[in-house]
């Protein structure tokens, strides 16, 4: 079973039947990532191949894009400290280590999960705005797009990793 994809290894445990596809995404998400970056050095985290985002950027992207979606998914503003995160995304920091960055999208997709079993699946068409313009969308659609988003950056880490190999 774990060569299987996560959404073909059944339900998640405690999340509610319509939000499996966002959680199987969102583990999808967590082992793709540590696959893909397991070989990296630190060097390479901040390298960009041909003038593409670097792994290092995807990396805090992908943790900052579900942090946001779910905030906006509970009805909340954006806190300051989530404004910085943002404002730093994929700035080259030779502190960090690609193993800390993919230590804190698991620990964001761990809360995210924990926070799935919380949905009442009734409220998943309620409306939620998206950032200061408060876009109209609904609760499904900012899980979704945090689910997907994330798999989409982890599509260009993929092709980046494979370029500094």
């Amino acid at each position: 079973m774990e060569n299987l994809e996560v959404w073909m290894r059944g339900p998640i445990a405690g999340i509610p039947d319509l939000l499996q596809p966002v959680a199987h995404t969102l583990l999808q998400v967590a082992e793709d990532v540590s696959t893909y970056t397991d070989q990296l050095s630190p060097q390479q985290l901040w390298t960009r191949p041909c003038g593409n985002a670097s792994v290092g950027f995807h990396l805090q992207h992908i943790s900052g894009v579900i942090d946001r979606m779910f905030t906006y998914a509970e009805n909340k503003p954006l806190t300051d400290e989530q404004f910085d995160y943002l404002h730093r995304e994929g700035k080259e920091n030779v502190d960090i280590s690609p193993a800390s960055l993919v230590e804190n999208l698991h620990e964001q997709i761990k809360q995210s999960l924990q926070k799935l079993t919380l949905i009442d699946p009734d409220t998943l068409a309620e409306q939620r705005f998206l950032g200061r313009k408060r876009i109209p969308t609904t609760l499904i659609g900012l899980l979704f797009h945090a689910a997907e988003h994330a798999q989409r950056h982890v599509g260009q880490l993929l092709v980046t990793s494979r370029c500094l190999q």
